[in-house]
């Protein structure tokens, strides 16, 4: 049984339920709309977002669940689609998960407007039922993504990211939305309680965890995940890079940072940072981060009784470390 089957095991009927409710709420009177969104269910991926909203649920819950549940997880998977649909037009990049984007077979006008619709359902949904305290954590949540990407933008232009601003980013940009799905499950069902920050901060340490991992396949000698070196080749500073330059001589660091702003292209240039920041210990300094975001959320699952649900968390976490893409 795949990894992923495994963890989805205790929530298997709740997940079946959730994709009917998540269809019904994308629908539209527009044919145009029901056929690009008929498009987006049908190229779904592994659904990590609401399987954390639902396991959380249930590990909090003893078990139990109720329809704020299912809305949670329905707000979570639309905002995130939309953030998806809008990325493609931002990135001018015509694939996602193998399939044509939406931009590439509707074009962009019509991808930001389907965008801006998930966007409006996904809050409505919470609105039109009054779960005003999901509605902050999603909000919250969309805030902290677009000034994540903004920051990255603004700091790409100058290559000056420092280890500080780069987990400030990574916070933002990832690590928000998988916080959100944890204390949306929490909050689902237990309401005011302590449980919603902490399940927050354990899906922000996952959240940091997954996109140091992603960090490192751009270093694999696999064409696994990502092709090796697209992160230098799009001028995105990561962990491991940026652990090298801030402890390069100045000679290697100008060197770093010239290949990375002007021979980016250059793949004989892009190769032999690689190789640097893999002599220079980038690698084994990214790992050992990952690895203590990894344990710190451990931690805070332990803090909760065994459960079916608690262990699909826990492999959850091992395998967001463990993953090949």
């Amino acid at each position: 049984m795949k990894i992923v089957e495994q963890i989805k095991r205790p929530i298997a009927l709740e997940m079946e339920l959730f994709e009917k409710k998540f269809q019904l709420s994308m629908a539209s009177r527009i044919a145009l709309l029901n056929r690009i969104t008929h498009f987006i269910v049908n190229r779904k991926g592994k659904q990590m977002r609401p399987m954390f909203v639902f396991l959380v649920a249930k590990m909090i819950g003893k078990g139990q669940i109720n329809e704020r549940t299912y809305r949670g997880a329905s707000v979570i998977e639309l905002i995130h689609t939309a953030t998806l649909v809008h990325d493609d037009v931002v990135d001018d990049s015509l694939k996602r998960r193998g399939f044509f984007s939406i931009n590439a077979l509707w074009k962009n006008k019509i991808a930001v407007l389907v965008g801006d619709y998930l966007l409006s359902k996904g809050l409505l949904l919470s609105i039109d039922n009054k779960d005003f305290d999901l509605l902050q954590i999603i909000s919250v949540a969309v805030r902290e993504m677009s000034e994540g990407e903004l920051l990255q933008i603004e700091k790409a232009r100058r290559l000056d990211i420092t280890e500080e601003v780069y987990f400030d980013i990574i916070r933002m940009k990832t690590a928000t939305l998988i916080a959100a799905c944890c204390s949306l499950g929490a909050c689902a069902v237990s309401p005011g309680s302590e449980d919603v920050e902490k399940m927050r901060k354990f899906g922000e340490l996952i959240g940091i965890a997954f996109q140091i991992k992603d960090d490192l396949f751009d270093y694999g000698n696999q064409r696994i995940g990502k092709p090796t070196g697209i992160d230098i080749k799009e001028q995105k500073m990561t962990l491991p890079l940026i652990h090298v330059i801030q402890n390069a001589s100045p000679k290697d660091r100008k060197w770093l940072v010239n290949s990375v702003k002007k021979y980016n292209r250059d793949k004989k240039r892009v190769r032999e940072v690689i190789q640097f920041v893999k002599d220079h210990g980038g690698l084994d300094y990214a790992i050992k981060a990952m690895y203590e975001y990894k344990n710190e959320a451990l931690t805070i699952l332990e803090t909760y009784p065994s459960s079916e649900y608690k262990q699909s968390l826990m492999m959850m976490v091992d395998y967001v470390i463990d993953r090949k893409k």
